[in-house]
């Protein structure tokens, strides 16, 4: 089986930088994938994506060595093993808050006897090869993604699910869930100190502590804090602030 570069990067205690694909576009995910980020995830949560524009990036991701993730809309076992079929190699699952969705998030992505994924890998066969079956459940990177203050509390029984690889923490949720902005840069102590609690707790339990970020300064501050796998912004937010910047400049010298 093809081996998971970012889960030998990061069981190898390196860090990474994760791009976040919002667009459906095959175009944009392979653009995305040539720029030296170490994975790219597609977002089927609140990106304007569909699944077979998914299916296409995830096609398009792997004409590179960018490892590809997928975000999906729910913990829903189907949804789950249509996009591990898919190709996926990580995948990052919303608003678990209990060690019951946790376990119920596992038991959709592994095949038995760790779980109860049904056998039938599609497009995963060509992309990762005839062995998949027999190496998914040690490859596949499945990320609980913890972004409530009931999450929070239930951290230590979320983190003791069997077959789960690390804890994924939203910012934005999180904050709402305590009564403040949702930043993906947090400032409230509250939110801030919930963060740091689940980010010590998933390494001393040798797990991989990932975060959504703003944008690089965050990023490179969540690194030192010690969190393992940070993403960017957006793909939109990208675009959108690189042509902000550019109208600004020429509209800065603009003649009236």
């Amino acid at each position: 089986m093809r081996p998971n570069l970012a889960r030998a990067t990061l069981k190898n205690g390196g860090q990474i930088l994760n791009a976040w694909c919002s667009i459906g576009s095959s175009h944009i995910a392979e653009a995305l994938s040539h720029q030296g980020f170490d994975s790219i995830t597609i977002d089927l949560q609140h990106g304007a994506i569909d699944d077979a524009q998914a299916f296409q990036m995830l096609q398009a991701i792997s004409t590179t060595n960018a490892t590809p993730f997928v975000r999906v809309a729910w913990n829903d076992p189907a949804a789950l093993m249509k996009i591990l079929d898919a190709g996926a190699y990580g995948v990052i699952c919303p608003m678990i808050n209990t060690a019951d969705d946790a376990k119920a998030f596992v038991g959709a992505c592994r095949y038995p006897p760790l779980g109860w994924r049904s056998y039938g890998p599609n497009r995963a066969v060509y992309y990762a090869g005839a062995d998949y079956w027999q190496r998914a459940n040690h490859e596949v990177l499945l990320f609980a993604q913890v972004e409530t203050a009931e999450a929070v509390a239930n951290i230590d029984a979320i983190l003791d699910i069997d077959g789960l690889d690390g804890i994924y923490v939203g910012p934005g949720d999180l904050s709402l869930s305590m009564g403040a902005p949702p930043l993906m840069a947090p400032k409230d102590s509250t939110v801030l100190a919930a963060m740091a609690e689940v980010l010590a707790k998933t390494k001393a339990k040798g797990l991989f502590p990932a975060v959504h970020t703003d944008g690089p300064a965050t990023a490179i501050k969540r690194y030192q804090e010690g969190f393992l796998f940070c993403s960017l912004q957006t793909d939109m937010r990208m675009l959108v602030n690189a042509a902000k910047a550019a109208v600004d400049a020429v509209k800065s010298t603009k003649q009236t």
